[in-house]
């Protein structure tokens, strides 16, 4: 008989979003006429932009005609899409890129996971705590863990708390790692990295010989002057990290899948040899292999996003979500419930009311506010007694969520 990847079993029950699902479907069951205002998986509501429409439908009757039909693209994304995103989304920063570094994908969930195809298992990894579980299932389930521990942390792995007392960052560790997952702004809490604090992540990189897995999947939400929107911002990055970016939230392709992730030809690793050996080649091999490419119409919908038309649609888009984060974060804090993030991502990260579990708060809410949310714990151990409550809704509801939950705990 075969055998199965044991690695899985070691996972909690369920990944955190289905679970969330299944309660809700079991209260919506139990209560039809329950009018549930959903703020809990982060997924977009507003449609995509007109601009971006055309272009897709563009895409789509070039694949009608003979003259104008693609089949197999290029694994790594057509040149005149990693180009333009190149020009209108790194220069700007005064970030330089090379076409061959960078890779269009179907999203940075999946190459977050799929990067560590290229690096060994004896590779120590540290993560946030709370953290986007990806990060840390899929660790697990490649075999670098070993079995949960009391504290809800997996052998092997080094977790760096981020808790209210260090501002919800992770310290840079006392002890030497090989790769470290950074997220900003930071999904579950809201946060954002500084300039000096990238730089010491990159310092401490570079010194330790470690890789940077940088999840910039939210930095179009940033709405304050001198946030990094990428770690190639900070002098000798190129060195140390790898990026990834995401249409989903941009650009609302959630339904739609399209992302990108960076790997710089100045990135190098060592083999079982100590020989340098480029990363930038390494990821090269494994989406030939594992990959066929982006579609070509979602890649030209992709390229609409960065017309001048197009940009000016989205960013009405972002605007609109932001203002939704703006209603939970300051109709929750004039009620004294204590709220963070919400300034530079679609995340408000707040504190459960009268000392409740996560999850005990978030029954609460879904059955007596009809409100849904996402338990912090689900994101780490550090996560417990804090609560996640997406942005991405309609303005309205947003708003009614907000007027039902300071009825229920407002001061």
């Amino acid at each position: 008989m075969a055998r199965i990847n044991d690695n899985y079993l070691k996972l909690q029950a369920g990944y955190l979003f289905p679970e969330i699902g299944r309660r809700v479907k079991e209260f919506t069951t139990a209560n039809p006429e329950a009018k549930v205002i959903r703020l809990g998986i982060g997924d977009v509501t507003r449609p995509l932009v007109p601009a971006v429409v055309a272009a897709f439908h563009a895409g789509v009757d070039d694949m009608s005609r003979g003259e104008s039909f693609h089949g197999y693209g290029p694994e790594q994304g057509y040149d005149w899409l990693c180009d333009l995103i190149i020009k209108k989304s790194y220069n700007p920063l005064g970030v330089e890129l090379k076409t061959g570094e960078m890779f269009i994908s179907d999203g940075s969930k999946c190459d977050s996971a799929n990067i560590l195809d290229i690096f060994d298992l004896g590779n120590k990894v540290a993560i946030g705590d709370p953290v986007y579980p990806v990060y840390n299932d899929t660790n697990v389930m490649i075999g670098r863990t070993g079995q949960m521990n009391a504290k809800g942390y997996y052998e092997g792995l080094v977790y760096m708390p981020c808790t209210q007392e260090n501002g919800f960052t992770p310290e840079i560790p006392t002890e030497k790692v090989d790769v470290i997952y950074l997220c900003s702004p930071n999904n579950p809490t809201g946060t954002v990295a500084t300039r000096k604090q990238l730089q010491a992540w990159v310092e401490y990189a570079l010194k330790n010989e470690a890789v940077i897995f940088f999840d910039a999947a939210y930095e179009a939400y940033i709405t304050e002057a001198g946030v990094p929107h990428s770690i190639y911002e900070i002098e000798g990055a190129k060195k140390c990290a790898i990026e990834f970016r995401s249409f989903s939230k941009t650009a609302g392709f959630t339904g739609v899948r399209c992302g990108l992730t960076v790997v710089p030809e100045e990135l190098m690793g060592t083999t079982a040899k100590g020989e340098k050996f480029s990363f930038n080649k390494l990821w090269n091999r494994r989406q030939c292999t594992k990959f066929n490419g982006v579609s070509y119409p979602v890649q030209k919908a992709a390229a609409a996003v960065y017309s001048d038309e197009g940009w000016a649609q989205v960013k009405e888009i972002i605007d609109y979500y932001m203002d939704n984060a703006r209603i939970i974060r300051e109709g929750l804090s004039k009620a004294g419930i204590i709220c963070f993030g919400g300034i530079n991502a679609p995340y408000i990260w707040l504190r459960t009311p009268e000392g409740m579990t996560s999850w005990d708060f978030f029954d609460k809410l879904l059955s007596e506010c009809h409100v849904v949310g996402t338990p912090g714990s689900g994101f780490g151990p550090s996560g417990e007694g804090y609560f996640r409550l997406s942005a991405f809704g309609d303005n309205e509801k947003v708003s009614e969520a907000v007027t039902r939950i300071v009825k229920k705990w407002g001061k």
